[in-house]
């Protein structure tokens, strides 16, 4: 979720000013997204100029903003859309495997086994964290998105390892004869 979103879809409750804002969507994400007050008033200068949202100014000189229909439809439209998970950004973990098998820089199987015991580390911290008492549903449901993430992650690290155990071992004397069969190819 962007901020702008965040402050889109709050406004949709009721015209509010930054401060209320800022505080209500980090109350609403569990106090796990702390946002800058600067952020909130230059994404809300934004929304005005792009004529999702308007100001007005009430008798303790505050400014109060509300939504426009022009908003309303645009925090509608984006909460009906699905999240875009191939377009998450780059995967390091997937590069550091990759390129360990590829350059030999390291055994890709210690790079999978050091994150992982980062993963699982975690893994046991946020599980600790959900058994705290903590009710909030937004620190809840946080939890249980980390808590998923690394088990995904978890077996998807099994699942390179057993794919590693599968691969042909490439020693010096099989890559030496694959050049030459490789150049016998080519010279026919």
């Amino acid at each position: 979720m962007g901020l702008k979103e965040g402050l889109l879809c709050l406004l949709a409750t009721g015209d509010s000013h930054g401060y209320e804002l800022k505080t209500e969507l980090e109350a609403t994400t569990g106090d796990t997204w702390q946002i800058n007050i600067g952020q909130i008033y230059t994404t809300l200068q934004r929304l005005e100029r792009d004529g999702l949202v308007v100001h007005s100014n009430v008798a303790d000189g505050r400014v109060v903003y509300s939504l426009t229909e022009a908003g309303r439809l645009a925090a509608s439209e984006w909460m009906a859309k699905p999240v875009d998970l191939a377009v998450a950004g780059r995967d390091e973990i997937s590069l550091k495997i990759l390129i360990a098998i590829r350059s030999g820089i390291d055994d890709p199987r210690r790079v999978i086994e050091r994150q992982r015991g980062s993963t699982m580390a975690l893994l046991q911290d946020y599980t600790t964290l959900k058994t705290g008492g903590d009710e909030d549903i937004g620190w809840l449901l946080y939890l249980d998105r980390l808590i998923f993430s690394a088990e995904a992650e978890l077996r998807w690290l099994d699942k390179v390892e057993s794919r590693l155990e599968a691969m042909p071992v490439e020693t010096e004397e099989t890559a030496d004869l694959q050049e030459v069969e490789t150049r016998e190819e080519v010279s026919r």
